[in-house]
């Protein structure tokens, strides 16, 4: 440099370009919007996941389905296509919903329930167009539904709101269920009658309607052992 008369390589003006180069970095980065969070969910691209939905990991949503900002479903739940799951919903973990079913405000269902195609859920005893809930509260209220872990609900079944469907319990498709479900019950009809008990694996129980007290029984296909006690089905 100065021994050898020669401008350095690094002289004050490529310091200021330098300087420069940095400060515009800078800024470009303060403009830059951080990273969308990764989703740990999976939405096909024709769902709509309204912002403020809360999903769980694992979960998987379908072909034309929407989530309402504020619903609440959990890890590894599976919601097929054409599914609708509304703001005051929840869906507990590992749950699945087959093809077009709504799950509307104040319906709950528990971890692993079963829905199948097009079953249906209600939240109003006595709806008018004309005079809607929200707009018109003296004229009744939506009712809340609760179906309990591990229950399963046929295809086409309605669920009436305000029942509550016990653990484990089965509805056969079709049924229209109009008053609660004991633990393990198995129903079918309009409006849905008892006939039966159902093992938590989904194997029918040889127990009649009315089981004795303290009578005993198995299941054929997995063993889990049950007996009657107040002429319900409880685990022996």
């Amino acid at each position: 440099g100065v021994e050898e008369d020669k401008e350095p390589l690094t002289n004050a003006r490529r310091g200021v370009e330098v300087l420069r180069i940095l400060e515009m970095a800078e800024a470009s980065l303060k403009k830059t919007p951080p990273p969308a969070p990764v989703r740990e969910f999976y939405a096909h691209e024709s769902a709509v996941v309204d912002k403020g939905a809360h999903i769980g990991k694992g979960t998987k949503i379908w072909h034309n389905s929407q989530i309402q900002a504020g619903a609440k479903i959990g890890e590894n739940c599976i919601i097929g296509h054409n599914c609708f799951v509304a703001g005051r919903a929840v869906l507990g973990n590992g749950v699945k919903l087959e093809s077009n079913v709504d799950v509307w405000d104040l319906v709950t269902l528990e971890d692993y329930v079963f829905a199948g195609p097009s079953a249906v859920f209600t939240n109003d005893l006595n709806p008018r167009s004309r005079y809607p809930k929200a707009k018109y509260p003296e004229y009744g209220k939506w009712v809340p539904t609760l179906v309990k872990e591990g229950a399963s609900i046929g295809a086409n079944a309605t669920i009436v709101c305000g029942v509550t469907i016990g653990r484990h319990a089965f509805i056969g498709a079709g049924a229209v269920v109009t008053r609660d479900v004991p633990d393990y019950g198995l129903v079918v009809g309009s409006p849905a009658r008892l006939i039966g008990w159902m093992c938590e694996c989904g194997t029918r129980l040889p127990a009649g309607k009315e089981p004795a007290e303290g009578e005993e029984f198995a299941c054929g296909t997995c063993g889990r052992r049950y007996r009657g006690a107040a002429g319900l089905v409880i685990p022996a």
